[in-house]
């Protein structure tokens, strides 16, 4: 049931939100150079690697590091914008709709995030694909606190159900949560 909900939701997503990715594309193309698609290697499904597809936010010379641990100048005007309203995520209904991500599950992490991968590992995260949202993001809970992550996100791998997935995505599309949010001072 998550699955089939997954791909009509992501399918839908995509062909509304089209007209806003592109003319979020256009806009990051005309502010700053590079691509306007960014794509980082983030850990998936029974800690497979997937490509995680989002719109560019940051400049391209910024290293492959976490959010939290790149600067706030890293991030682009444009950049902050997409952030603020969460439009940097649109590209991950491609991924939801080929099955590396569902809406809503642990946000993945990159591979060198291991105190991350390990707490996840404890408590059998990686039986469920990773989400766009869940209940660490909606709380506020970013990468920077692993161990406090991955309790949150036990949470939802106990409580999943079709009804907790519709009352999380609600709560991220009204605001809810920040995202992880970059250092303000360098």
């Amino acid at each position: 049931m998550k699955r089939a909900f997954d791909i009509v939701l992501a399918a839908i997503g995509l062909v509304v939100a089209a007209p806003l990715f592109l003319a979020a594309v256009i806009l990051i193309r005309l502010t700053s150079p590079g691509p306007a698609i960014f794509r980082q290697i983030r850990v998936g499904l029974d800690e497979k690697p997937f490509t995680c597809l989002k719109l560019r936010t940051m400049y391209c010379e910024t290293g492959n590091v976490p959010t939290h641990e790149a600067g706030a100048s890293s991030i682009t005007p444009v950049g902050k914008l997409l952030r603020r309203f969460k439009f940097d995520e649109l590209p991950q209904l491609w991924n939801v709709l080929m099955g590396d991500m569902s809406f809503v599950g642990p946000r993945p992490c990159l591979p060198s995030q291991t105190t991350l991968i390990a707490a996840r590992r404890a408590y059998g995260l990686y039986a469920i694909c990773p989400g766009i949202t869940g209940v660490a993001q909606v709380a506020g809970v970013d990468m920077s606190e692993p161990e406090k992550l991955a309790v949150l996100d036990a949470v939802y791998l106990r409580d999943m159900s079709l009804a907790a997935d519709i009352r999380l995505i609600l709560a991220t599309a009204l605001g809810s949560g920040q995202g992880d949010q970059v250092r303000s001072v360098e």
